[in-house]
């Protein structure tokens, strides 16, 4: 009785073995910027209470919404320092309860602003959902504004 051995084939000429993995490009990482030397980026934050801004409330240059902060960060920043930023501005953003929802704001290609959620924090509870992540990992471009749900 033959056994089953190394180099043996399955019907249809593949190797037996576990199926092969989707080749997926490697998840780029990011060095941490040196802030003592880096020149920081100027990052607008629009902030709202119960939701996003819409689309359309970009679609104007110059006439973006109100609730504007202007923050100098890096791109190493993460959510949860954003976080604690915003909380330092927005009375809404310090109850205990409080959820932030980040998403991007980004011209797409016909030059009309996008709003794209990209990560959750709480108010309180370092750690937790997506504080680790950095504007680098989710890909954020410097122009793009910052939308800032606090719900």
């Amino acid at each position: 009785m033959a056994g089953v051995g190394e180099g043996q084939r399955r019907q249809g000429g593949r190797p037996l073995g576990p199926p092969p993995r989707a080749q997926f490009p490697p998840r780029p990482r990011f060095e941490p910027v040196d802030r003592e030397k880096t020149c920081p980026l100027l990052l607008r934050v629009f902030t709202k209470i119960g939701g996003h801004h819409g689309d359309e409330d970009f679609a104007v240059r110059g006439k973006e919404p109100k609730d504007e902060v202007q923050i100098y960060t890096w791109k190493d920043a993460t959510l949860r320092e954003l976080t604690d930023l915003v909380k330092e501005v927005a009375p809404a953003a310090r109850r205990k309860s409080a959820r932030l929802s980040f998403a991007f704001v980004y011209p797409d290609n016909n030059g009309r602003f996008k709003v794209k959620e990209v990560g959750m924090t709480y108010s309180y509870g370092n750690g937790r959902l997506d504080d680790s992540k950095t504007l680098a990992e989710l890909r954020f471009q410097i122009g793009d504004y910052l939308d800032v749900a606090i719900l």
